[in-house]
């Protein structure tokens, strides 16, 4: 059918534009905050790039799902604001026409959120977490910037150097600020690199240095010039536990996991095609708007709608986690009245377009007397 084929091109033309916008806000505020930990010592700066991907990705059905629903939205109203609707509803069609091509625009977009949500997003939150996880668990002194006072992951040590040789671990003048039982000491050296003891155990080996052990001025401070000075690094556990957080656990492991966490992820994946296929098919009935009056009242209301809906749901997946609601009577009850709500308001635009509509028949009288 010609209008068929028309509004699938109008859809997808509204619905590259919204993702667009959308997704370059997303991008940007994700670029903004993981820069920011790159700054502060809490991510390295050679995973930004991949940081950002993964960020993006764990946000990108949420963008799915609002960009279906403002794209069918904003084509709704621009028919009613173009007065096309009247032509449509004066040739016999109903509204319910429009499900037909909505579903065949929103079909992929439905897949695409569900697979993201069920396969995408836990391996882009798991390979985010292995990411952070690993650099956190490096030696002390590989995790110094140049120019940048770092402190020691057990926090009794403060390391500075000025630079770094090559792309090995080797620094050049360090500055190494220690508190022990034996008080607060000072190394500074021209060199400094992690090695690797017999016993396995990982060594910052400092060369051509000095320490000083004390309070200036008093009878125990002491001055000693080194060749090699070697003290061991603290590390942490090298094995890497990404699972730990329920969003990062794939979905076939999750199924096994009989804990009110992995439930209420359960919950929230669950959650994302459905109320992308309810919030696409609210939108037709939703979309209407006066054509002498304004169409940005419908947008606000859509927002306000998806924000309350998306909210909703968190909701029940936080009273699943505590425990306070059944995952078997917390995923539905919401769904269902959404879907109540698009066949109450599809019923009540079909009513109001009927021509047995009091509206429409009084209308029909006042022509019948001639009357304006």
């Amino acid at each position: 059918m010609i209008f068929q084929r028309a509004l699938r091109r109008e859809l997808i033309s509204s619905a590259g534009a919204t993702f667009t916008v959308l997704f370059t806000i997303i991008l940007t505020w994700t670029l903004i905050s993981i820069l920011g930990k790159a700054a502060g010592g809490k991510v390295a700066s050679a995973d930004v790039l991949a940081l950002i991907g993964f960020a993006a990705l764990n946000y990108l059905p949420t963008v799915l799902i609002l960009t279906s629903f403002i794209s069918v939205l904003m084509v709704v109203t621009r028919s009613y604001r173009d007065s096309e609707m009247v032509v449509w509803f004066a040739s016999g069609q109903s509204l319910t026409a429009w499900i037909r091509p909505v579903l065949t625009f929103g079909l992929p977009i439905i897949i695409a959120t569900a697979g993201l949500a069920f396969y995408g997003t836990p391996w882009a939150k798991q390979k985010s977490a292995e990411y952070v996880d690993r650099f956190a668990k490096r030696e002390d002194l590989q995790k110094v910037s140049p120019g940048q006072f770092k402190e020691s992951s057990s926090s009794n040590r403060i390391f500075f150097v000025e630079g770094t040789s090559g792309q090995t671990a080797s620094v050049q003048n360090v500055f190494v600020n220690q508190v022990d039982q034996r008080g607060t000491s000072v190394i500074v050296a021209k060199e400094g690199v992690i090695e690797t003891g017999d016993n396995g155990q990982r060594y910052l080996v400092l060369k051509n240095g000095r320490r000083y052990q004390g309070n200036p001025g008093q009878a125990d401070f002491q001055t000693m010039e080194f060749d090699t000075y070697s003290m061991r690094v603290a590390q942490q556990a090298t094995e890497l536990d990404p699972t730990q957080e329920a969003n990062a656990i794939p979905t076939l492991a999750l199924l096994k996991i009989p804990t009110n966490a992995a439930r209420a992820e359960i919950l929230w994946r669950m959650s994302l095609p459905i109320s992308c296929l309810i919030l696409m098919l609210l939108a037709i009935p939703l979309g209407f708007v006066n054509p002498r009056a304004g169409s940005s009242t419908n947008l606000i209301i859509a927002i306000l709608i998806f924000f309350t809906y998306n909210n909703t749901i968190k909701v029940l997946e936080s009273s699943v986690r505590r425990g306070s609601v059944a995952f078997g009577a917390g995923w539905w009850p919401l769904h269902l009245f959404a879907a109540l709500t698009v066949l109450a308001l599809f019923a009540w635009r079909l009513n109001v377009n009927s021509r047995w509509h009091p509206r429409a028949l009084l209308s029909a009288r006042k022509r019948n007397k001639g009357q304006p």
